[in-house]
């Protein structure tokens, strides 16, 4: 084991410790032959500090055999349920794009149609109260 002290970047005294490839060997060995129930137990009975090491060391090596297993546990069902949320989720967000673009193509259309009348937008949303145009002058052809 190696110790090397660095204090370029801070004035404070910070420790870098590098384990040599001898030492790595020990811990992997003593893992395999099975004198620790866990990555855990060895990092601890080692000293070494990093939480992560032992498993960086363990997958650079390709040991995925030594290294704690992910179990998840679902209820029945539950990955339907999150499956079909996922899917709702895809779907609202394609409703919403399609509204945003329906909303930009209507403001384009009031902009065009304000143009032709020789109004403001503005003064136009302020006149028609902002709300259901129900009463504004009939069209030609309507009636």
């Amino acid at each position: 084991m190696e110790v090397v002290i660095d204090q370029e970047r801070t004035m404070r005294e910070r420790v870098v410790v590098r384990y040599s490839a001898c030492f790595k060997q020990e811990v992997i060995a003593a893992l395999e032959g099975g004198r620790f129930a866990s990555v855990e137990a060895a990092r601890v009975h080692f000293g070494i500090k990093g939480s992560c090491t032992i498993s960086k060391w363990l997958k650079r090596l390709g040991r995925h055999d030594l290294q704690a297993k992910v179990v998840r546990v679902e209820k029945p069902g539950e990955a339907d349920r999150i499956g079909e949320l996922e899917r709702q989720v895809g779907q609202l967000q394609r409703a919403l794009g399609q509204t945003q673009a329906l909303n930009l193509l209507n403001e384009e259309f009031l902009k065009r149609a304000c143009e032709l009348m020789g109004q403001e937008v503005e003064a136009f949303k302020k006149k028609s109260g902002g709300g259901c145009c129900t009463d504004l002058p009939e069209g030609p052809g309507s009636g």
